[in-house]
């Protein structure tokens, strides 16, 4: 595939999102059906028949970590989750990326982000010790453990290289979304009751695709907003956040009243001019995980002392809202 046939589906792919809420009836998720939508395409991407994909194991496989100083590596992840991920965009506030490779090509991907709110689910002392896993796809012929296998490694990587020990999840029931892969991992299952009523999609940035209230409260989209209304941005209106302070964050207090005013005015219009639709509330997932066996125990027991108003449910079966 060329790179104009390449931009053209990611570009139909992208349509087809922000449609799939009002159009998608099949009883298979939607990741699954990227799947089997890809597979010939990649098939013959990869110069192999769909016999010989089949003898391909999760053994041949070789796990990564790709830091964010390697620019390539990091376009071709993006490039993977715009072609194999059901959501077609890179998630916010991206700390680590994971990838699996066969004979040096890019097979498997896993994004972790920093989430929008920390849960508190081992309590106020690790709520900075959350990671969120923002996005994840394999190629359509890989083995049915892929993803399994991947994320787990991952999960693996960042407990032993840094101080995250809760790994969180959502599977959305508007794409018919279960988490079964967070289920054959057997990550705790929080239940149905997470995220924005409400999606908004920008008439002037369709690309984006549908996101919820924090949108509009991005780091990203307040400087954004600064820079269409002509107001220089100030280094000193970030604060830092974090264990190690490693996270940028609007900082409202630093900014002067007058221009957190403007802001604040120009964040509430944009709001009114983008379209809106209420949205199922989504099933949410987490993992714990120590450094070895007496961290992971006592991990777990912080949680269910920390949750015991919390019901952790048996995990959802049937698709759909």
């Amino acid at each position: 595939m060329n790179q104009k046939d390449l931009f053209s589906s990611f570009e139909n792919k992208k349509s087809n999102v922000i449609e799939r809420y009002e159009s998608y009836n099949k009883e298979h998720c939607w990741q699954y059906d990227i799947r089997l939508n890809n597979l010939e395409q990649d098939l013959f991407n990869f110069g192999i028949k769909k016999e010989e994909a089949s003898l391909i194991k999760v053994s041949d496989f070789d796990f990564g970590y790709v830091a964010s100083e390697e620019k390539n590596k990091c376009a071709e992840i993006k490039q993977f989750i715009e072609r194999h991920e059901w959501l077609g965009k890179m998630p916010m506030s991206i700390t680590h990326r994971f990838t699996a490779r066969w004979q040096g090509v890019l097979v498997g991907v896993i994004v972790m982000a920093t989430p929008n709110a920390f849960s508190n689910l081992l309590g106020v002392e690790y709520k900075n010790k959350e990671k969120l896993i923002a996005r994840g796809a394999c190629i359509s012929w890989s083995p049915i453990n892929t993803a399994s296998w991947l994320l787990m490694q991952s999960v693996k990587w960042m407990v032993k290289h840094t101080d995250f020990r809760i790994f969180t999840a959502y599977s959305d029931p508007e794409a018919k979304e279960l988490g079964t892969i967070y289920q054959a991992c057997n990550f705790y299952y929080l239940g149905q009751r997470f995220g924005s009523t409400k999606q908004y999609l920008d008439p002037d940035n369709p690309k984006r695709g549908w996101f919820g209230d924090v949108g509009f409260n991005d780091r990203s989209q307040i400087v954004r907003y600064a820079k269409q209304l002509g107001i220089e941005w100030q280094k000193e209106w970030y604060k830092f956040v974090g264990t190690r302070n490693q996270y940028r964050k609007v900082d409202w207090q630093a900014i002067p009243d007058e221009t957190q005013k403007i802001l604040k005015d120009e964040r509430s219009e944009h709001k009114k001019r983008c379209k809106s639709r209420i949205s199922a509330k989504k099933h949410k997932y987490a993992y714990i995980l120590g450094k070895n066996k007496k961290e992971t125990k006592q991990l777990k027991k912080l949680f269910d002392e920390n949750n015991k108003r919390l019901n952790v449910f048996n995990y959802p079966k049937e698709r759909g809202t």
